[in-house]
């Protein structure tokens, strides 16, 4: 499972219709009028390829749309009940047939409808979304897996690396199977890189990423010197080999392979006494 967190972007709307009231009283503890409620829409998350070089799957963001519905909305990330402000009540995964992702696909985002209540607390916060000041968020979600647009695998085991190009193609993570949504917040900085991983997930992200990339590492010197050792081996097959070790099984392949390329590469010696002579010992380092 992996936390997910991305930015998005929030459209002030106003007064809340006789259907949407009806949807936010599903939430609500007691009946709340059309006048008693503020309500704008949240621009959640799409499926383009984002600065993390990460993109949702379509049938992701139709999971979370269900997963979203009556979720809080926080402020940077800090999950208290004090810093709760609205709550989701409606989502729809809007489609834009003319509008092309950044690898040419059709593109959709996932969309949501959300209500407070008016209130003098947050009459600031209702200013400053109609004056455009509050206008970003990031969501807080979880994913089964994060898949490498090149070659299917789990971007952990395969030997690409996000960001880099193969054959004119980008390597990006697909985050497939939404499993859970956290919450959406605002936030004062739109999503810089890596800046939208959930502040009480971001160290295990960051320490899994190392170890990624550690694991990577390992396979790819793996294939380079069992390339040496059997030079007559399919180097594909070698990558498929590798990417289902694991470390302990890697470091001892490559043991094996890098005492049989140390025998391919080491000059052999080319000066050898003939038969009955004896070696001549001396501590001077050369001598014919």
């Amino acid at each position: 499972m992996t936390d997910i967190c991305k930015a998005a972007a929030v459209k002030a709307i106003g007064k809340a219709d006789q259907s949407d009231l009806a949807l936010i009283n599903l939430l609500s503890r007691r009946e709340l009028s059309a006048d008693e409620v503020y309500t704008f829409a949240v621009r959640l998350c799409d499926n383009d390829i984002d600065r993390d070089y990460e993109r949702f799957e379509e049938n992701t963001l139709e999971q979370l749309s269900q997963l979203f519905v009556g979720v809080s909305g926080v402020f940077d990330h800090e999950w208290s009940a004090r810093g709760q402000a609205a709550r989701i009540y409606r989502t729809q995964v809007v489609r834009e047939e003319s509008v092309r992702t950044a690898d040419g696909r059709p593109y959709c985002y996932l969309k949501g409808w959300a209500y407070m209540v008016r209130t003098q607390a947050n009459e600031a916060l209702i200013a400053e979304i109609d004056g455009g000041i509050k206008r970003e968020v990031s969501v807080g979600c979880s994913v089964e897996r994060v898949v490498c647009s090149l070659c299917g695998q789990d971007l952990s085991d395969c030997p690409h690396e996000k960001g880099e190009s193969y054959d004119g193609q980008l390597c990006h993570g697909i985050l497939t199977g939404a499993t859970d949504a956290y919450e959406w917040s605002f936030v004062a900085v739109p999503a810089q890189r890596k800046a939208g991983v959930i502040k009480s997930a971001k160290q295990l992200e960051q320490e899994a990423r190392l170890g990624r990339r550690y694991l990577k590492g390992l396979r790819r010197e793996l294939v380079r010197l069992a390339g040496i050792a059997e030079p007559d081996a399919d180097h594909n097959l070698l990558v498929r080999v590798a990417g289902k070790l694991d470390e302990e099984e890697i470091l001892g392949l490559t043991k094996l392979m890098r005492a049989k390329a140390d025998k391919l590469l080491l000059p052999a010696v080319q000066l050898q006494y003939g038969p009955g002579e004896q070696s001549f010992e001396s501590d001077e380092p050369f001598r014919i």
